[in-house]
């Protein structure tokens, strides 16, 4: 499965232009603004338009995805930008990161196969500081119905890959939900995320 996702996400990441753009998810960049620039991490980060925009706020930045080409992508836009990250290729098990080592992990349309999921978040959240925060958006599973409406809006194909706010309470039953909210969005991020969509969007404080 994982080779197979590989050469997905490696075939989009290698097209000229930035698959989501350059320019950060919006609901990032307003919960970025309440918080102090520490350490933050970006799982599935993609071709970077998140990890760079902190960055350039000043925040001490980590990402990871499994595509070589979303990393130079990444590492071209900063550049660009004229700041640096730390990214890395493989596994989350496989890239050396240690307990407590950050103070915000952001979860931007981080879609894991549902077979992974809870252990992925399980990982991450060891990553995370007592009383560190979790900025998180990603499909909810209504939005399988506005796919379906209008392809071009993106996001999995998969329900089970798709969030309900069940399985996510459960998956960070450690944190305190200081917001959460279900909402239809309007998305125009780059070539793959235009139109109305679904989201769950949460900002937690691990206990």
């Amino acid at each position: 499965m994982k080779d197979d996702l590989t050469k997905v996400w490696n075939k989009r990441y290698s097209e000229e232009d930035y698959a989501y753009g350059t320019e950060p998810n919006e609901f990032l960049r307003e919960k970025l603004n309440d918080l102090n620039p520490k350490s933050i991490l970006f799982p599935a980060e993609g071709e970077g338009r998140n990890a760079i925009y902190a960055a350039t706020l000043g925040w001490k930045v980590d990402a990871f995805d499994i595509s070589d080409e979303g990393k130079r992508k990444a590492l071209k836009l900063a550049e660009n930008k004229k700041v640096s990250i730390d990214y890395r290729v493989g596994n989350l098990s496989e890239l050396g990161y240690e307990k407590e080592q950050f103070d915000t992990i952001a979860l931007i349309f981080a879609h894991f196969p549902a077979i992974v999921r809870t252990s992925l978040h399980s990982q991450l959240s060891s990553l995370l500081k007592s009383n560190g925060i979790i900025v998180f958006e990603g499909f909810s599973k209504k939005h399988l119905t506005y796919r379906e409406k209008n392809p071009n809006v993106g996001g999995p194909g998969d329900i089970d890959q798709l969030f309900s706010e069940e399985e996510l309470r459960n998956d960070f039953f450690d944190y305190d939900f200081l917001f959460f909210e279900e909402a239809e969005v309007e998305l125009s991020e780059g070539k793959y995320h235009n139109g109305t969509g679904s989201v769950i969007r949460f900002v937690a404080k691990k206990k």
